[in-house]
C-alpha cells in the first residue's frame, strides 16, 4: 500500500507535486550542467577523450546499481529524507569534481553523483505518481517533464554565462541545486509512504508491465542517440556547425511542447494505444528523414514532430506505470523505469552510431527506426496477448 502521512488537501496535493517537480528539475540541471562542464574540465587537464568517455560512462553505471535499493531507501528514510540527502549529494560532489584533483578519485565521484541523480529520478517520480488524481495523471506527468525539460536548459545557461574555468559554474550548479530542498521541505506531510510487507525486485517489473518499462529503455536509447548524432547527420548533408546545432534545438522544443497535449490526452484513452501511436509515428518519421532534404522547412518540421511525440513516451510510460502498481510496486516499478532507461542510455549512442558508419550518414535515421519499430512490435504483441487472454476470460465466464 501507498499512503500519505496524513490526508492530502487540495493545497497539499499541489505542494507535493511542486516539490516532485522541482526535485526532477534539480536533476535537469545536473546532468545539463555536469556533462559538458566536467568533460570541459578533464580536457583542460589534458585527460584523453577515450578516459572522459569511460568517466562520464560511470554515472549511468551508477544507475543501475542503485535503482533496485530505491524501494528500500525510502522505507527506511522516508520519501523527503530521501530526496533531501540526494540533493546534499548532488550538490557536495559536483563541487568535489572542482576541489579534487587527482583523477582517479574522480570514478567514485562520478559513482556517487550518478546514485544521488538516479535517485531523485526515481524518487521525485513515485512521488507525483503516487499523490497526483488519477484523472490528470497524464497532466501531471507533462507537467513533470516540462519541469525536467526547464531544468535542462539552465545548464548551459550557467555555462554560457559563467563560463567553464574556475569556480564560479561549480558554485552556482550547486546553489541551484540546492533550491531543489525548499519545495522538498515545505511538502511536510504530504508525501507518500511504503510499509515494510511491501517488497519486490525491480527487474520483475519488466515481466509484469513490459510496454511501460521497455518505453523507458527505448526512449533513453533513442534520446541519447539523436542528441549524440543528429548535429553530426546535419554536418555531413552539408549544414553548417550553426544550423546543424539548430537541429537539436528544434528537437528539444518538439519534445516540449508535445508533453503537456499528449499527456491530457493520455488521461483519456487507453496509455497503451498511445504510447504504441507515439512509437509509430517516431519510426515512420525517422525512416521519412534521408528522404527529406535536409535544408528545407520540411525537414525542420519532420524533426520537430518525430522528436516530440517519440519524446512523451517517456512520461506516458510513466503514467502507466503509476495507473498499474501502488505502494512499494509503484516505487519498485519507477526504479525499474529509471535504470531501464539509465541501459538505454548507455547502448543507444554505440548502436546509432555504427549504423551512422555502415550507412553514412543515412543509418543514423534508419536505425532510430529500427530502435522504435523493435518497440513497436513489442506493444503490438503485448497487446494482442491481452486481447487472447481477456477473450479467454470472457468465454469462461
Amino acid at each position: 500500500m501507498h499512503a500519505p502521512e496524513q490526508a492530502i488537501s487540495g493545497a497539499g496535493r499541489t505542494a507535493s507535486i511542486a516539490a516532485a517537480i522541482g526535485a526532477v528539475s534539480v536533476v535537469g540541471i545536473g546532468l545539463s550542467l555536469s556533462i559538458p562542464l566536467l568533460a570541459l574540465e578533464l580536457e583542460s587537464r589534458g585527460i584523453a577523450n577515450t578516459w572522459i568517455g569511460v568517466n562520464t560512462a560511470v554515472a549511468g553505471i551508477a544507475t543501475i546499481f542503485t535503482a533496485p535499493f530505491v524501494p528500500l531507501m525510502v522505507r527506511k528514510l522516508g520519501v523527503r529524507g530521501v530526496l533531501s540527502l540526494a540533493i546534499v549529494l548532488t550538490a557536495v560532489t559536483l563541487l568535489g569534481f572542482k576541489a579534487i584533483p587527482s583523477f582517479a578519485m574522480w570514478f567514485p565521484l562520478r559513482f556517487v553523483f550518478g546514485a544521488a541523480l538516479c535517485v531523485l529520478f526515481a524518487v521525485s517520480e513515485f512521488w507525483i505518481n503516487a499523490v497526483c488524481s488519477p484523472k490528470r495523471r497524464g497532466l501531471m506527468m507533462g507537467l513533470y517533464a516540462t519541469g525536467l525539460s526547464i531544468g535542462a536548459a539552465m545548464g548551459p545557461v550557467i555555462l554560457g554565462v559563467l563560463g567553464s574555468r574556475g569556480w564560479e559554474p561549480y558554485l552556482a550548479g550547486a546553489a541551484v541545486m540546492m533550491l531543489g530542498l525548499i519545495p522538498i521541505l515545505l511538502a511536510h506531510g504530504v508525501t507518500p509512504k511504503i510499509h515494510e510487507e511491501d517488497h519486490h525486485g525491480v527487474l520483475g517489473f519488466v515481466r509484469r508491465s513490459p510496454i511501460a518499462t521497455l518505453a523507458a529503455l527505448m526512449f533513453g536509447a533513442v534520446e541519447t542517440a539523436v542528441m549524440s548524432f543528429l548535429p553530426l547527420y546535419g554536418v555531413r548533408l552539408g549544414l553548417s556547425a550553426a544550423e546543424a546545432s539548430l537541429l537539436l534545438t528544434i528537437a528539444v522544443l518538439g519534445n516540449v511542447a508535445f508533453q503537456i497535449p499528449l499527456g491530457l490526452i493520455s488521461d483519456r484513452i487507453d496509455r497503451r494505444y498511445l504510447l504504441l501511436f507515439c512509437a509509430l509515428a517516431g519510426t515512420v518519421g525517422a525512416a521519412t528523414l534521408p528522404f527529406v532534404p535536409v535544408e528545407t522547412l520540411a525537414f525542420k518540421v519532420a524533426v520537430f514532430l518525430a522528436t516530440g511525440i517519440v519524446g512523451s513516451i517517456y512520461t506516458v510510460g510513466l503514467a502507466h506505470l503509476g495507473e498499474r502498481f501502488r505502494g512499494a510496486d509503484l516505487a519498485a516499478a519507477n526504479a525499474a523505469f529509471v535504470m531501464l532507461y539509465s541501459i538505454g542510455l548507455v547502448i543507444g549512442p554505440p548502436v546509432v552510431g555504427f549504423g551512422m558508419d555502415a550507412y553514412n550518414p543515412y543509418g543514423f535515421a534508419f536505425v532510430v527506426a529500427g530502435l522504435l519499430g523493435t518497440y513497436v512490435a513489442v506493444v503490438v504483441a503485448c497487446l494482442v496477448r491481452a486481447e487472447a487472454r481477456d477473450g479467454l476470460t470472457s468465454q469462461g465466464r
